[in-house]
């Protein structure tokens, strides 16, 4: 959603504490809730765009890869992004408020209209393997079984055998008690969660007898999952709902995706860069040659040159990896090796004594710097 620096939209210092961003993050809430600017839909915007910097802030490794990415680095393929309604907002961040008073009715904040709580559940993880070519070409529709919890399909996820859930007498479905107690100050009134029904609102009459009125149950779930070209061992994906399902029916936890790449038997990774040893022979590598090199998914021919020397890197642009969210391409970088043989035969080591003594096979002396400078100035 929104494409403002996260700490534009707190205005906050980029080294600020937690502390900071909590506190800069409710008073953008409180000045764009909702209940506070009914139908202001700029207001309505503002109040998610706050919600969206606050979530990434108050997360040390989100914070991290958005520091070290901007918003690439938090939003990243299908079901990325920030997707959160008011009622997911209030669910997720609505103890940002407590302890701070009744506002006069605004919803969520403490007053009489105050929010039943609604269940969330917990946060997926999945480690998912990629090889180079998923991340050369990006990957549409891969499908991954993952074991969760799932909702009950004989309560339809309520927790109530009948499958219906019924407003609890106690706070009359708001989910808040409101006790009222005298000090030496006045009558000072305290809202808390309702202790029958435990902040919901609701809660069944009999409880489904097979997930034990929980409305969630241990299951599986396939799951499809898109990424685009460039992704990285270091990234992490957030598909939304798509994590453990939450007890009598509240909103669903996120799947969490983390890459681990598998090694290739040939090239190696750094960055979009990608390395590959190429050993030569001794004859190839003074008379030059005509070589194979293996890559991701096919092969090709260079020539080397006569004479090329050990450690030398060869840079063939536009070989390597797409740039994640960028149109740059990396090179792949050929690193020649010479392979020197351990046992000659007779005839071998005649011919590399004949080769010794050469004077083309001598090690060609250089002068120093300073040789050159007397040289130059003819001392």
């Amino acid at each position: 959603m929104s494409k403002r620096d996260y700490y534009e939209v707190l205005e906050v210092d980029r080294k600020a504490g937690i502390d900071e961003i909590k506190k800069a993050y409710r008073k953008k809430a409180m000045e764009y809730h909702p209940d506070r600017n009914p139908g202001d839909a700029q207001a309505e915007a503002k109040f998610k765009e706050a919600a969206e910097a606050y979530e990434v802030l108050s997360n040390e490794q989100k914070r991290q890869r958005y520091d070290q990415y901007g918003h690439a680095g938090v939003n990243q393929g299908a079901g990325g992004g920030f997707s959160m309604n008011i009622e997911d907002i209030f669910s997720q961040f609505g103890d940002i408020f407590d302890g701070f008073g009744s506002f006069g009715g605004f919803g969520g904040f403490g007053g009489g209209t105050r929010r039943a709580r609604q269940n969330r559940g917990a946060d997926s993880r999945i480690k998912l393997k990629i090889t180079l070519n998923d991340v050369l070409t990006g990957v549409t529709g891969k499908k991954i079984k993952i074991k969760k919890y799932v909702a009950c399909e004989h309560c339809n996820g309520t927790g109530a055998k009948d499958g219906k859930l019924e407003t609890c007498s106690t706070c009359r479905g708001s989910g808040y008690v409101t006790q009222v107690s005298s000090t030496f100050l006045g009558q000072v009134q305290h809202t808390s969660p309702c202790p029958t029904c435990h902040g919901e609102g609701k809660m069944p009459k009999e409880k489904c007898p097979h997930c034990n009125g929980e409305g969630i149950v241990n299951g599986e779930e396939i799951v499809s999952i898109d990424f685009p070209p460039g992704i990285s061992q270091d990234m992490q994906m957030t598909l939304r709902g798509k994590g453990h399902a939450a007890r009598r029916g509240g909103i669903n936890g996120d799947l969490l995706v983390t890459f681990e790449e598998e090694p290739n038997e040939h090239l190696k990774r750094q960055g979009a860069d990608l390395l590959y040893e190429l050993d030569l022979s001794i004859p190839d590598a003074i008379l030059g040659s005509q070589v194979d090199i293996p890559w991701i998914n096919s092969s090709f021919k260079i020539k080397t040159d006569p004479g090329i020397q050990p450690g030398k890197v060869l840079r063939l642009r536009g070989k390597g990896l797409p740039v994640y969210n960028s149109s740059r391409i990396g090179d792949l970088l050929v690193k020649v090796n010479v392979y020197i043989p351990k046992n000659l035969t007779k005839d071998e080591k005649k011919i590399v004594q004949k080769l010794s003594e050469s004077e083309n096979f001598k090690p060609q002396e250089t002068k120093s710097f300073f040789d050159k400078v007397k040289d130059s100035f003819g001392f």
